[in-house]
């Protein structure tokens, strides 16, 4: 589909302070032509917008305390449902919290007008969130925002939307971005999906289909019929690409489907058993484990040519390889040492170090944070599997959740959260979680079904 672009009318005197170009990086335009999204800055009641750059440490230890905002009801066509998606966004975030609307004592009339601050110092909060949805004489959604400091009554950031009203969600989730990003500093992970594998029937005859959601569980879309076994699904990080492995009648493929076109194509037909298929930062290349015998090595294959490339040589299991961000160094899972561990070595193979060490435990599903500061980890210890993060050389390890069989973290496009799938055993059957880097708090991510093996993608936006 084909999307055209204009800036808001500024005819009407009224507005004309009220509005002001955006400036775009070359990188933004071209997003933003990309995704069919036309934005603009809203311009702040008093000039105060770049007082300060962030509000909120979020690294900070234990004396941390999420910031209260206040998402007041966006005005209009669809607005009830642009509140909603935002706030659960913040619910969802850790960093935010929003506060419930039933304590609210001031009903917004004008989302340009500055809300009156004493109302909303009294119930602490922080922030305020005005804004509203409209249809434009053209047919496409306006959507505005504006995003008021309680403290200093000013206007701190605002931006206007345009788009074709079938986007209407998706926008909800870039106006979490762009407030999330102002309070914190950080990049905002809302405006991502998640392709995933959707289990359904019996546990002893389960249905796997490959299926796609947003990051908070809405817009579900199945990729796959169910014919073939499908597993450990893999985004690309450079474009709209998903690896995955299938098993039909003979030996298991490795697909590249495109999720925008439908378009799916054979990588290969190996002999034996795969594992693991996940990209080079630069989506050029996959890297994978392939067993022969009772051994399995790691193979980087270059998705133009299709020659394959050995990168280890043991009698061991090497599996579950992925990149740094810098696509410099691989991390994986192996158990040439005696046990399940992690190791660090150069993408283009050789030696390779040990980082995992905690006392009587397992490690596997290692993954590589976009930021390249933690890897995260699946450890099993005593009966109980945890999801954790270490930094690359292995210290720091923190682990997020324990219990029954936790596995296969998958990272956040901006690197503060993990998600993850959880099987109780039994006549169940797996659910997805998500859960931020420091232990904070830990949410269940809606799916139609059971789901399993989670891949984050990257920001659409």
């Amino acid at each position: 589909m084909r999307f055209t672009f204009d800036r808001p009318s500024v005819s009407d005197p009224q507005r004309r302070d009220h509005f002001m170009p955006h400036a775009l990086t070359r990188r933004q335009a071209a997003s933003l032509l990309s995704t069919g999204l036309l934005s603009s800055a809203v311009a702040p009641f008093g000039g105060a917008a770049n007082a300060q750059s962030s509000y909120l440490d979020i690294r900070r230890g234990s004396n941390f305390t999420p910031i209260p905002i206040a998402v007041t009801n966006f005005a209009g066509e669809q607005g009830a449902m642009l509140t909603s998606v935002v706030t659960n966004n913040f619910k969802r975030s850790v960093f935010l919290q929003p506060l419930d609307s039933k304590t609210f004592v001031e009903h917004i009339a004008n989302p340009d007008q500055a809300p009156q601050m004493d109302q909303w110092r009294m119930l602490n909060a922080q922030f305020v969130v005005t804004g509203r949805v409209a249809r434009a004489a053209d047919g496409r959604l306006r959507t505005e925002f504006r995003l008021w400091d309680v403290a200093t009554g000013q206007q701190v950031a605002g931006q206007q939307y345009v788009t074709d009203p079938n986007n209407a969600r998706r926008v909800a989730h870039i106006v979490s971005d762009a407030i999330f990003a102002r309070v914190t500093g950080e990049k905002g992970f809302f405006d991502s999906r998640v392709v995933f594998v959707d289990e359904s029937g019996p546990k002893e005859k389960r249905r796997k289909r490959l299926a796609i959601m947003d990051q908070d569980g809405g817009n579900v879309r199945y990729l796959s019929n169910g014919e073939e076994l499908v597993v450990t699904p893999r985004f690309s990080p450079s474009s709209q690409d998903v690896a995955y492995m299938a098993f039909g009648n003979g030996d298991p493929r490795i697909y590249l489907l495109n999720i925008e076109s439908g378009q799916r194509e054979v990588v290969g037909n190996f002999p034996g058993m795969t594992f693991s298929p996940r990209f080079s930062p630069d989506g050029q290349k996959i890297i994978m484990s392939l067993s022969q015998g009772s051994s399995s090595n790691l193979f980087t294959m270059d998705l133009r040519s299709r020659t394959t490339t050995r990168l280890t040589d043991t009698a061991g299991i090497d599996t579950s390889p992925s990149y740094s961000p810098d696509g410099s160094q691989l991390v994986f899972e192996s158990d040439r040492g005696g046990t399940q561990q992690v190791y660090v070595m150069s993408a283009s193979g050789g030696g390779a170090k040990r980082i995992s060490y905690g006392e009587g435990a397992r490690y596997s599903t290692p993954v590589w944070s976009p930021k390249g500061d933690y890897i995260a980890f699946t450890r099993q210890k005593g009966g109980a599997f945890g999801i954790g993060v270490m930094k690359p050389d292995g210290s720091g390890e923190r682990i997020l959740t324990e219990g029954y069989h936790n596995e296969g973290p998958t990272f956040a496009p901006n690197g503060l959260y993990v998600m993850f799938f959880r099987d109780p055993g039994g006549a169940s059957g797996p659910k997805i979680f998500m859960a931020d880097i420091f232990g904070r708090g830990e949410f269940q991510v809606p799916t139609p079904s059971f789901g399993s093996d989670p891949a984050w993608g990257p920001l659409l936006s």
